[in-house]
């Protein structure tokens, strides 16, 4: 049961992506926390976002969730406050800065999403979820129109945002709050080497690996994310 005692949650979310996809998080979760959502689509940094989260959100203290860019700014925000976090999720994530190549397909992307958004998106999507979940119609639809709705202007900027993130590995060690660290196995963006990594720097934090998803777990596999989610949030709540 929900009580002022329960702690705050909050979720940040991908590349253009809004509430939506922490949607089954938001009601699975809504027992035990008090949950909302980061905006994400105003800063043109990585910085900028993690101080606008940080001055929307509940007063005080918090547990911080995110997902792909959400967790590259949920790590700036371990730098910016971190006495601020109650407890840490990096979700489908990296804590390395982008690599040369990787630098150059964003390029290309933003190149491509000034001239037909649409297609960027169509291209993006098979990297974004695991096979089986590719005749979900229902859910690329849902996804797609996130990324509609958000527009290209704030692809774009926050394309940028993620290119000139800094190399976060060198401050994971002076994570101490409860962390969890989740992918899905077969997550084509952010492979679970890169989680594996951050786990290995960051004292007393665990890795749930999730089975038949790709890299938007929140949404490929609901139930299991919360169960994970559940189990980290037990370790602060009332």
């Amino acid at each position: 049961m929900l009580t002022t005692q329960c702690p705050h949650l909050v979720l940040l979310p991908g590349l253009v992506n809004d509430s939506r996809l922490w949607q089954h998080q938001t009601a699975g979760l809504a027992d035990i926390a008090h949950v909302s959502v980061g905006d994400l689509t105003k800063g043109h940094t990585i910085a900028e976002m993690a101080a606008d989260v940080l001055a929307s959100a509940p007063v005080g203290q918090f547990a911080l969730a995110g997902l792909s860019m959400g967790g590259y700014v949920a790590l700036e925000i371990m730098r910016q406050a971190p006495e601020r976090v109650l407890a840490l999720a990096l979700l489908d994530t990296s804590a390395r800065p982008d690599t040369p190549t990787a630098l150059e397909n964003r390029s290309a992307a933003i190149e491509q999403a000034e001239k037909n958004y649409q297609a960027v998106i169509e291209e993006l999507m098979p990297k974004q979820l695991h096979p089986m979940h590719m005749d979900d119609k229902e859910l690329v639809s849902m996804i797609t129109d996130m990324a509609l709705s958000l527009g290209n202007k704030t692809f774009i900027r926050q394309q940028r945002a993620i290119a000139g993130r800094i190399d976060s590995i060198p401050s994971l060690a002076f994570i101490k709050c409860p962390t969890l660290i989740l992918c899905g196995r077969d997550d084509a963006i952010t492979p679970i080497g890169l989680h594996q990594e951050m786990v290995t720097e960051i004292e007393g934090s665990g890795l749930s690996i999730i089975d038949d998803c790709g890299h938007l777990s929140a949404l490929e596999q609901p139930t299991r994310v919360n169960e994970a989610l559940t189990q980290w949030l037990t370790k602060i709540t009332c």
